[in-house]
C-alpha cells in the first residue's frame, strides 16, 4: 500500500508539472521571447533545480494540515491514497478544459475530504489550514495582481519619451523587455520548483510517517526530494499546452513589458511564500499577475469571461477534490477490494480523459493563439523608421 501511494504521489507530481508549466512560460511564449519547446525544456530544468532549494512547504504539508503522530491522528496510507485520487482526477479534468486551476488546492482538498470521511473532522488542523492555505489563496493573487499592475504602469512610463517637435508621446522600443522575460520566466520556473515540488515531498513523507518508517515532524529524505524533483520536471517538459493557450492569450493580449512585469510579480510572491512555508497556489498567483498586467497597459482589455471561468475553477477546486477524496476514502475503508476498485476506476477515468484530449489535440505545433500572439509583437528597425520619415517629407517640384 505504501509503494502504491508513493507511485500515485509521483504521478500527481507529474500532473502538477504539466498543469503548471503555463505559470512560468505562457507569457514569454505569447510575446515570442522564447520558442515553445525551448520554454518548456528550460522550465523543466529549473523546476528540477528549484525542488532542491527548500523543504519548508513540504514540512507544512506533511505535518501542518493533517494531524499526525502520537499527539494527533495516525493517518493511514489508505487515506492518503484516497486524497491523491481526488487531486489527480481534478487536475485531469481542469487540464482537459484548459483551466489553470490550483494543483495545490486540489491536493489539500482531496486530503481533507479523505481524512474527514475516513477518520473524522477532528483530524484536520484547521488553524494551520487557514493560516497557510486559505488566507494566502485569498490575498496572494490580489497582491501579485496589484504589483503587476503597478509594474506595468511603471514599465510603460519609463520607456516612453517626449517628442519636442510635435509635443506628442511616442512609445520607445521595448525589445529589451522581451530579453528580460527570459530571466523573469526562468525565475518563476525556479520558484515553482521551490513550492509545488515540495507538496508531493510532503505527501510521501506523510505516508512514510503513517507507515511508521519515519519519525513524526521530520522533513523529507533525500531520495524523496530527488524523485519528486524528477517527476515534476518530466511533467513540466511534457507541456500542458491547453493551459498555456489560456494563460498566454485567453486572459489578455500580452506584450513584452506586461510579461516582464507579470513574471517578476509572480516570482516574488512564490519565493516569499516558499521561504515562509506557505503552500501557495502558484497558478492563482500567475493568473492574478497576468490580469493585473493587462489592466496596467493602456489600450488592452482583460477577457473577464475567461477570468470568471478560471475563478469558478478556483472556487470549486477544494470542495470538488474533497468530495472525490471522501468517496474514495469510504470505498477503501471496505478493504482490499475497495482499494482495487478505486485504483481501477481512477485509472480508467484518467485514461478516458487522455484519449478524449486526442480528439482536439493541442501541442507546441498547433497552439495557434499563443503563436499568433507572439507573432503580433513587432518592433520597427531604425533604418525602416528613417525611410518612413524621409518618405513623409514634402517633395520639391520636378
Amino acid at each position: 500500500m505504501v509503494a502504491l501511494v508513493i507511485a500515485l504521489a509521483l504521478f500527481f507530481d507529474f500532473t502538477n508539472g504539466f498543469h503548471d508549466t503555463a505559470n512560468a512560460m505562457a507569457t514569454p511564449i505569447a510575446t515570442g521571447a522564447i520558442k515553445p519547446k525551448t520554454a518548456v525544456a528550460l522550465a523543466a530544468v529549473l523546476n528540477l533545480v528549484g525542488a532542491f532549494l527548500s523543504t519548508e512547504v513540504a514540512k507544512t504539508v506533511s505535518g501542518g494540515i493533517i494531524k499526525e503522530g502520537s499527539d494527533g491522528i495516525q493517518i493511514t496510507p489508505e487515506i492518503i491514497f484516497a486524497g491523491l485520487m481526488g487531486a489527480i482526477l481534478w487536475n485531469m479534468i481542469t487540464w482537459l478544459k484548459g483551466l489553470p486551476s490550483s494543483s495545490s488546492h486540489a491536493l489539500f482538498g482531496g486530503l481533507i475530504g479523505a481524512a474527514i470521511a475516513g477518520i473524522g473532522i477532528h483530524s484536520v488542523n484547521f488553524e494551520s489550514l487557514m493560516q497557510k492555505v486559505i488566507l494566502p489563496a485569498i490575498f496572494a493573487p490580489i497582491i501579485a495582481g496589484g504589483v503587476a499592475y503597478l509594474c506595468t504602469k511603471l514599465a510603460y512610463a519609463l520607456t516612453s519619451r517626449h517628442d519636442a517637435e510635435t509635443g506628442s508621446k511616442l512609445t520607445q522600443k521595448r525589445g529589451g523587455f522581451r530579453t528580460g522575460q527570459i530571466f523573469t520566466s526562468s525565475l518563476v520556473a525556479l520558484a515553482h520548483g521551490t513550492n509545488d515540488a515540495q507538496k508531493t515531498m510532503g505527501i510521501i513523507t506523510l505516508v512514510l510517517i503513517a507507515a511508521g518508517t519515519q519519525q513524526p515532524g521530520s522533513g523529507p529524505q533525500f531520495w524523496v526530494i530527488a524523485t519528486c524533483a524528477l517527476a515534476i520536471a518530466l511533467g513540466t517538459y511534457s507541456g500542458g499546452w491547453r493551459i498555456i493557450r489560456t494563460m498566454g492569450s485567453g486572459l489578455t493580449d500580452v506584450k513584452p513589458a506586461q510579461g516582464f512585469a507579470a513574471e517578476s510579480s509572480t516570482a516574488s510572491a512564490i519565493l516569499a511564500s516558499s521561504h515562509l512555508g506557505f503552500a501557495l497556489s502558484t497558478t492563482q498567483v500567475a493568473s492574478g499577475s497576468v490580469i493585473g498586467s493587462g489592466m496596467g497597459r493602456r489600450g488592452t482589455t482583460v477577457r473577464w469571461g475567461t477570468a470568471g471561468k478560471i475563478a469558478l475553477g478556483w472556487l470549486f477546486t477544494l470542495p470538488a477534490a474533497g468530495i472525490v477524496g471522501a468517496l474514495t476514502a469510504l470505498l477503501v475503508k471496505t478493504g482490499v477490494g475497495g482499494v482495487v476498485i478505486a485504483a481501477v476506476a481512477g485509472t480508467a477515468a484518467v485514461t478516458y480523459m487522455f484519449l478524449h484530449s486526442k480528439k482536439s489535440h493541442v501541442g507546441h505545433h498547433n497552439a495557434v493563439e499563443v503563436e499568433e500572439a507572439g507573432a503580433a509583437v513587432r518592433f520597427r528597425k531604425k533604418k525602416a523608421l528613417a525611410v518612413s520619415r524621409a518618405n513623409d517629407k514634402p517633395k520639391g517640384d520636378l
